[in-house]
């Protein structure tokens, strides 16, 4: 079982970067450098380091992603500082709090360029913040490669600026559509998804695919991840007898509902979700017995064929004694996808980074990455299900290494 360290860790470990950087400041290095200045360390700096900005959320309600990006970036640090950096220069990766906000995900933009002169950005970790970056990141012209946010309205700006390494809301709709497809037992599904970014896009992209796949969607539920009381709601929906329900929800919200439906003795064939808290790795742990049978859509998982990708599993477990999800695995491969630009930029300018972006073709340990002309990267989906305390990829049958068990009434449960 996951075995998370105290926050107080990952406290410590953020102002380690940022002393790094305000140590940098100091010094005149850091993540300035200017447009056309070669290796991305302060003007003039004359040290051997190049500091990369990230958002994140270290605080607030998505912390916990925050925790796992965070995890993901510091092990590919590892890996780049030891095979000898990036342009020849040491990174050193500064952290900024979004706070789980997309208002203070916005002003962490305005400080990396205003304070750090940042030519490209890493993040942020929610869509709510990542749609708020692209927006800043466009009017500043510096680049932004967002990991994880999933909602389509990220990559629908019209900015040149943006490069998505995962897959969207669209993506995990269809994949939970055609695992339903194939299972052939579902006619009717109720969409019950928190009421921001990220909830609306996959409330939007369900009703799409429920249409075309022809699902009956007999309920559709928003609701507030500041209120964790969700029975109200859940009598609702199981009113509606459902066959299928498809949760968008972020990690505290995930369990809460989950240990709520099983309160009510809300029953359904499928419990299913766009990934995000149904897939955070302490989601088996923190809902227990009421986390087991649900799916999610997701993006990688260990066994998947990418070379590096067991490696990294070892590694942050090795590291942090944590077991990773995929939000440590893309910021993972976010941060070789910077290096591969810079690189291929052979400078640390924006409007070279993004040109190096928009036609970069490489392999990671996350899958193939190549950017379509808005910024997106083509990234397939699988579907896990939560079997005795682990998640266990169920879809597709080429990725699979398990079967589907069928979910029982809540009252037949050991």
């Amino acid at each position: 079982m996951r075995n998370r360290r105290p926050a107080r860790m990952l406290a410590t470990l953020t102002l380690a970067g940022l002393f790094a950087l305000a140590g940098c400041g100091t010094s005149g290095s850091g993540a300035s450098g200017g447009s056309g200045n070669t290796g991305g360390g302060g003007t003039g700096s004359g040290d051997n380091t190049l500091t990369l900005g990230v958002i994140t959320s270290i605080t607030g309600a998505d912390s916990e992603f925050g925790k796992a990006q965070k995890e993901g970036y510091e092990v590919a640090l590892d890996e780049i500082n030891a095979a000898g950096g990036i342009l020849g220069k040491q990174v050193k990766l500064v952290y900024l709090d979004d706070k789980s906000s997309a208002q203070e995900a916005a002003k962490d933009v305005d400080q990396l360029v205003s304070q750090y002169h940042a030519q490209l950005i890493l993040g942020p970790y929610s869509s709510g913040s990542a749609l708020a970056v692209v927006k800043k990141a466009d009017t500043y012209k510096i680049p932004d490669i967002v990991p994880t946010a999933t909602a389509a309205n990220v990559t629908q700006t019209g900015s040149k600026y943006v490069f998505r390494l995962c897959a969207t809301s669209d993506d995990y709709a269809k994949a939970i559509c055609d695992l339903l497809k194939q299972q052939g037992d579902a006619k009717t599904m109720a969409i019950v998804h928190e009421d921001q970014n990220f909830g609306s896009s996959a409330e939007k992209a369900m009703l799409k695919y429920a249409k075309q796949y022809g699902f009956d969607v007999v309920d559709d539920e928003s609701y507030s991840t500041k209120d964790l009381d969700y029975k109200a709601m859940l009598q609702r929906v199981k009113q509606k007898h459902p066959d299928v329900i498809y949760f968008a929800s972020y990690s505290k919200d995930a369990v809460a509902l989950m240990k709520q439906a099983q309160e009510i003795d809300l029953n359904a064939k499928y419990f299913t979700a766009a990934g995000t808290g149904f897939s955070v790795a302490t989601f088996p742990q923190d809902a227990g017995k009421a986390a087991e049978y649900t799916l999610a859509a997701g993006q990688w998982d260990p066994s998947a064929k990418w070379q590096g990708s067991k490696e990294f599993y070892d590694k942050v477990h090795q590291k942090f004694g944590d077991y990773p999800s995929y939000h440590d695995m893309e910021a993972y491969a976010a941060l070789y996808v910077a290096k591969a630009a810079i690189e291929k930029a052979g400078s640390y300018d924006a409007q070279k980074i993004r040109d190096a972006l928009a036609g970069l073709q490489m392999d990671t340990a996350f899958g193939p990455i190549k950017f379509d002309s808005t910024g997106q990267n083509a990234h397939p989906v699988i579907v896990t299900q939560v079997q005795n305390g682990k998640f266990v990829t169920v879809f597709p049958s080429d990725a699979a290494t398990g079967k589907i068990l069928p979910t029982p009434p809540w009252s037949q449960r050991k």
